[in-house]
C-alpha cells in the first residue's frame, strides 16, 4: 500500500516540477540567455531587448550594428563562417502554441530532438570541413613565403657570409685508390 502524497508531492508530480525553463536568445549576439542572467531593456514603444551580459548591453546602446561586429553569431552568418541555412534549425524556433500534454507524443519528440541534435552536429563538422578545404596549404605557402623573406632571422650569422656551395665542396672527401706499388715508392 502507498501512502497518501501530499498536497507538494502531487503538484510535482511523479518526475519533479512540470515547468521548464524559458531560455532567450541574446538580441546582439543571438547566444542563450538562461533565467536570472543577463539584461532586459524595455524601449519607450515597449519592445524588449533580451542581452547575455554587459558587453552586449554596452555595445547595443552604443548603436553598433551586430552584423558588423566580429564576435556576433549575425557576422559569422553574413560573412560565411556559420551556417545559416539549414532545415536543422527550424526545429529551435520558438513556439507560442500550447499542446495538450500526450505522453506518446512527448516521447517521439525527445527521440526526434536526439536525432535532430546528431544531424546537427554532423552537418556542422561537414561545415566546417568545406569551409577549412584550402586552408592548409595556403597556410603551407605563406609560411614559406614568410621564411624566404625572413631566412636572415632563421640563419646562423656566420653561415650568410659563406656561400653553401663552398662548404660543401670544402667538406667533400674525394677517394682515390692507391697501387701497391705506388706505396712501395714511398717506404
Amino acid at each position: 500500500t502507498s501512502r497518501p502524497r501530499s498536497r507538494r508531492e502531487r503538484a510535482k508530480g511523479a518526475d519533479g516540477p512540470r515547468h521548464t525553463m524559458r531560455l532567450e536568445k541574446c538580441w546582439f549576439c543571438s547566444s542563450t540567455v538562461y533565467p536570472g542572467h543577463g539584461i532586459c531593456f524595455v524601449r519607450n514603444d515597449s519592445k524588449i531587448f533580451r542581452f547575455c551580459r554587459s558587453k552586449c548591453h554596452k555595445n547595443f546602446k552604443m548603436k553598433r550594428n551586430p552584423r558588423k561586429v566580429k564576435w556576433t553569431k549575425a557576422y559569422r552568418v553574413l560573412h560565411g563562417k556559420d551556417a545559416a541555412t539549414d532545415s536543422v534549425f527550424q526545429f529551435e524556433r520558438k513556439r507560442n502554441r500550447p499542446e495538450r500534454y500526450d505522453r506518446n507524443v512527448t516521447q517521439s519528440t525527445l527521440r526526434a530532438m536526439k536525432k535532430v541534435e546528431e544531424v546537427r552536429v554532423r552537418r556542422a563538422e561537414r561545415f566546417y570541413e568545406n569551409r577549412m578545404k584550402g586552408k592548409e596549404s595556403e597556410d603551407r605557402k605563406a609560411n614559406k613565403r614568410e621564411l624566404e623573406q625572413q631566412i636572415h632571422l632563421v640563419r646562423a650569422p656566420g653561415a650568410t657570409a659563406r656561400q653553401p656551395g663552398e662548404e660543401v665542396a670544402k667538406k667533400a672527401k674525394v677517394k682515390v685508390k692507391v697501387s701497391s706499388k705506388a706505396t712501395a715508392e714511398y717506404d
